[in-house]
């Protein structure tokens, strides 16, 4: 875990070495000041030298100015150091996701990273600075002062050391006890963030049915399971503060006693008694340090792990070794294909798939819901590797392709349609970066899309608002399609993705893809017959199994389920699953 959070210090070594190299400089410049001050009452006040006092006082300001000077590089140098690394932390992270499939998506959660990059990588951040100042400055401060206070009077640094002792193991048993609260608590913040994340996205369905104070209420719930956590951690931390107290005014005490009848008998001088005093105070302020940071370690352990957990996951789908860069054609064909989301899955979701598509067909997949029509044309593209069989696209199977080769040639249109903040021709240009804005109105075109781009009042520079919340279902459903089309690619899938709009309109853009891109294997899914109806072939599914694969009339005559389902929805009495039953 250290060794991989650690790579991600990079450019930030130097400021993490010169950090605690500016916080050694300042306590010895620190431990410094108690022997002046010594030197000062003893040769100076009790003789009367003047002389003496000036010179030495005149050392202490430069020394403290010194010790000033130290601390506040120390502190710069940190900072730099420690917010450098949560940006690469944050960076390595975004950038791994990036690598993950939606199989590693659903392992960690889409709640649960974004618990990783903020909360988890702040409170890292924040370790990291303490460790970087205060684990080098207490420890040093400590162990010199000792040494020093044992120069001075052998019997009277015993009882640092004690104190010392005492509260090292203590402070071990609390850590070793609030390790895994924390742990576990941060998996409450997991499920605080799906809350708020659900929430903020369909907020427009919760005011709908008028259910804001259900959703207050989980939210209170959610937080409430954080704040009873961390009161009961906290609880068990806050022994920490009181121990401390004990131990600094024991330790001032019996100093002050002990030191107090040696002075009176002559075998410690006033002065050296100061020192011990002052001494007394940097261990004790050195132990105070090391429990603000015990404390703050011992909380970005947890978040430590689970960033370390993201960049060491692997993702489920790799490229091959020697990938293709060339694909063909738009054929795809499945052979004695089963799948399954999960290794351990006791049944697959698709089960003993045989298909052969030609090269430009247009090919339509009608079944119920939970059919597994998504998850079969998700094979295509590789988002998922199949648990059996083999799935080819241009005769060569999908696993031997370069991924981002194979996505680029395979325009996928989800079912749910996704816009980002940003003009129409931005969101446009995902499909094609380098298109211009002939090309991107001929695919509106094609989408049906520039119909009403142009009642727009700023056309194709219209801003889309984040989650493209200023346009309606069936725009965001065209636009979406209009962007896939600018990949130009040799297979286009549409998964439900003309269910927001009307009849007429899904028949011009089936009508254009005919005409205009008839090279381009073209794989409609739908629920109402007549989206699907006019396709080369059409793929009957059911319950993960295909059930019919032949044109529109070779399914009424030989598939049931296909005749049953067009027979309820053209007499207007369903769709699909209700035909289906």
């Amino acid at each position: 875990m250290i060794k991989t959070l650690a790579a991600h210090i990079k450019e930030f070594k130097k400021d993490s070495i010169l950090t605690p190299l500016s916080m050694f400089l300042e306590v010895i410049f620190e431990m410094m000041i108690p022997l002046l001050m010594a030197s000062i009452v003893d040769d100076g006040v009790y003789k009367g030298d003047m002389a003496h006092i000036y010179k030495v006082g005149a050392v202490m300001i430069v020394v403290a100015l010194l010790g000033l000077f130290s601390g506040i590089m120390g502190g710069k140098h940190g900072a730099r150091a420690s917010t450098g690394f949560a940006r690469n932390l944050r960076q390595a992270m975004f950038e791994k996701i990036q690598t993950f499939s939606f199989a590693n998506i659903d392992k960690f959660s889409t709640s649960g990273l974004v618990t990783r990059l903020t909360t988890d990588v702040t409170n890292i951040q924040h370790a990291y600075q303490m460790i970087l100042r205060m684990c080098v400055r207490a420890p040093f401060s400590l162990i010199t002062a000792m040494c020093m206070a044992f120069f001075i009077s052998p019997k009277i640094a015993s009882i640092y050391l004690v104190a010392v002792i005492l509260l090292g193991f203590c402070l071990f048993s609390i850590t070793f006890k609030v390790h895994g609260k924390f742990r576990e608590v941060f998996r409450k913040y997991d499920d605080l963030n799906a809350s708020v994340q659900e929430n903020v996205s369909a907020i427009r369905v919760v005011k709908a049915y008028v259910r804001e104070d259900y959703e207050i209420e989980k939210f209170k719930k959610a937080s409430g399971n954080i704040y009873n956590m961390f009161v009961s951690t906290e609880k068990i931390l806050a022994f920490n503060s009181p121990l401390m107290q004990f131990t600094v005014y024991t330790c001032i005490l019996l100093i002050s006693y002990i030191g107090a009848q040696m002075c009176v008998s002559s075998t410690l001088s006033t002065g050296d008694l100061m020192s011990l005093l002052a001494y007394c105070m940097n261990i004790l302020m050195s132990l105070m340090m090391l429990s603000m940071i015990f404390v703050m370690v011992t909380m970005s352990m947890a978040s430590c792990q689970r960033v370390a957990e993201v960049l060491n996951e692997e993702p489920t789908l790799r490229n091959p070794e020697s990938p293709d860069y060339d694909v063909v054609d738009g054929s795809i064909e499945f052979k004695d294909v089963d799948f399954g989301y999960y290794a351990t899955a006791e049944e697959y979701v698709l089960q003993n798939i045989n298909l052969k598509i030609n090269s430009g067909e247009t090919i339509g997949i009608i079944g119920g819901t939970g059919s597994a029509k998504t998850s079969l044309v998700n094979l295509i593209s590789r988002l998922y590797d199949v648990s059996n069989g083999e799935v080819l696209v241009g005769g060569k199977n999908v696993k031997t392709y370069d991924m981002e080769t194979l996505r680029n040639e395979v325009s996928v249109v989800l079912q749910k349609n996704v816009l980002f903040s940003g003009t129409i021709l931005e969101n446009l240009r995902w499909g094609d970066a380098d298109a211009t804005e002939e090309e991107c109105i001929r695919a509106c075109k094609l989408a049906c899309a520039d119909e009403f781009i142009q009642n727009m009042p700023d056309k194709y520079n219209t801003f889309i608002e984040q989650g493209g919340t200023n346009v309606s279902g069936g725009q965001k459903q065209r636009l979406c399609i209009a962007r896939a089309l600018l990949k130009k690619p040799k297979i286009l899938i549409l998964d439900d993705s003309t269910s927001a709009v009307d009849t007429a309109t899904d028949a011009k853009i089936r009508k254009a893809f005919a005409e205009e891109i008839p090279d381009t294997t073209k794989i409609i899914i739908a629920q109402r017959i007549s989206s699907v109806q006019n396709a080369d072939r059409i793929i009957v599914l059911d319950n993960g199994k295909v059930m019919g694969f032949g044109t529109h009339d070779e399914l009424l005559e030989t598939n049931a389920i296909y005749k049953e389902v067009y027979e309820a929805q053209t007499g207007g009495n369903g769709d699909f699953d209700e035909g289906g039953e």
